[in-house]
């Protein structure tokens, strides 16, 4: 029997524009060798202070209309005390305050349970650092 807690680590490239990144193939894949037929939870985590988990729909336009409303709610200036980086990067350590940077979802038979249109993404608005890990954890029964 297949353990019951499984863990991997994805080591993702971003690049250096703000982007919303498609993960769910990438949890399906885990899925197929962590939890073969169980149901039990998914947990998404990324262990980086400028990033989060989002789901939504994705080829639609959402995740460009993402982006523009974290930029209406978080312009990129100098009005943020974090100073470091790019001009306005300080808006990037806000962000996991408004998109955490885990989610938690229910697998059921081995396969992720997402809504039709629901995407597993990652939102990453920091373009001073385009190496991201994602933390994939399963735990079944």
């Amino acid at each position: 029997m297949p353990d019951a807690f499984t863990t991997s680590v994805l080591q993702l490239t971003t690049g250096d524009t703000e982007t919303v990144t498609d993960l769910t193939d990438d949890c399906e894949r885990f899925l197929s060798r962590a939890a073969v037929g169980r149901d039990g939870l998914l947990n998404i985590f990324v262990p980086h202070a400028t990033a989060g988990i989002a789901l939504l729909e994705t080829g639609a336009g959402s995740d460009e209309d993402l982006l523009a409303t974290l930029h209406a709610l978080l312009p990129a200036d100098d009005r943020y005390q974090h100073r470091h980086g790019s001009p306005g990067h300080g808006r990037d350590h806000v962000l996991p305050a408004l998109i955490a940077p885990h989610a938690t979802l229910p697998v059921i038979g081995g396969r992720l349970e997402l809504g039709t249109w629901q995407s597993v993404c990652l939102v990453d608005t920091n373009v001073d650092n385009a190496n991201r890990q994602v933390r994939l954890s399963f735990l079944g029964q």
